[in-house]
């Protein structure tokens, strides 16, 4: 599409719409969101950008072939699963742990592997998702 007002338009939508998907996605483990809607959101970001400037553009801008990204998520997710293993716990049973504390409750950090999971499932969505969306694309 060669619309002057909708490329400039979908510069600040897409901005705007990796925000709230990152939003989405650090909010999750606590309230509705997680890695998925996340990753849903991101991809809308993508496709706008897509028809906004063009595939190339928009393969430019992700910086990394969405298939990779796919298929880092997943190792990324299968890795949080495995850490269970280490605690003696079953496939994907969430850890977690505190810094600056003296108990979960008063810590400062509470770093866990259910947010790393939900990282891995966030870029295994964006990138399969705008993956789709470019053989589609070329495709027309």
């Amino acid at each position: 599409m060669n619309s002057i007002i909708f490329s400039a338009g979908a510069r600040i939508l897409v901005a705007l719409l990796l925000v709230f998907s990152v939003f989405m996605l650090l909010r999750g483990h606590n309230l509705p969101g997680g890695g998925f809607i996340g990753g849903l959101i991101g991809a809308v970001a993508f496709i706008v950008y897509m028809l906004a400037c063009g595939t190339e553009e928009a393969k430019a801008a992700l910086r990394v072939s969405p298939e990779a990204l796919a298929m880092i998520g997943l190792f990324i997710a299968l890795a949080a699963g495995l850490v269970s293993f280490v605690f003696g716990d079953p496939l994907f049973t969430g850890q977690w742990w505190w810094v600056g504390g003296d108990s979960y409750d008063t810590a400062v950090i509470k770093p866990n592997s259910v947010l790393v999971f939900d990282v891995g499932v966030y870029l295994v969505v964006l990138g399969s998702i705008v993956s789709l969306a470019c053989a589609f694309e070329e495709e027309v």
